[in-house]
């Protein structure tokens, strides 16, 4: 691969997670269920911390909530997350770890009542990507009004850690919102 080329300045050095995840997922439309709900948790987890901490530990997140799988994250008991805690591999805040049980709780009312999960977060940005054109990433904001609303009807049905900021990174990570800068290669591959 071809490391002369222009990328956000968060992407990261050659051969890094953060590079990878930035030349491969970061801002492409995603529509799967499953992984939607990954990335909702993920970012909840991310609260406070850096998403490079978040990266490192994204296998062992995977393992221990069995890749995502919704159903089984929404019967999670009190003594699984008591387990759980002891899970050197995650982030260790219980209020995170029980997020992910009622966000799965939530994502499958959210699934009964709209179809799939898709459905309704694609439905905060009328089904479109939002395209961007920041110059810098000091252009890039932490919010938007999508992403307060967003955040507002997500509490409302029961969904946890998932705050205005948080709501809009997963926007990005999710590619509801382009928030690739013009110059970096991504942004023209991403909008078109």
């Amino acid at each position: 691969m071809d490391d002369h080329r222009n990328r956000c300045a968060w992407a990261g050095t050659p051969a890094s997670l953060m590079r990878d995840y930035h030349d491969r997922e970061w801002g492409v439309p995603l529509h799967d269920d499953r992984a939607l709900f990954e990335f909702l948790c993920l970012e909840g987890a991310q609260a406070g911390l850096s998403w490079r901490t978040v990266l490192d530990k994204r296998a062992a997140y995977r393992k221990a909530f069995a890749n995502f799988d919704i159903a089984h994250c929404a019967r999670l008991t009190d003594a699984h997350i008591e387990k759980l805690m002891l899970d050197a591999g995650i982030i260790r805040n219980r209020q995170k770890i029980v997020a992910v049980r009622d966000n799965a709780c939530a994502t499958l009312q959210a699934i009964e009542e709209f179809g799939s999960l898709d459905a309704y977060l694609w439905s905060f940005v009328d089904g479109k990507s939002i395209r961007n054109h920041w110059r810098g990433s000091g252009d890039v904001p932490a919010t938007s009004a999508v992403s307060e609303h967003m955040s507002r009807q997500l509490r409302r049905r029961g969904f946890g850690f998932i705050g205005p900021t948080i709501c809009y990174a997963f926007m990005q990570a999710t590619g509801m919102v382009n928030d690739h800068t013009v110059g970096c290669f991504r942004h023209r591959q991403i909008t078109n």
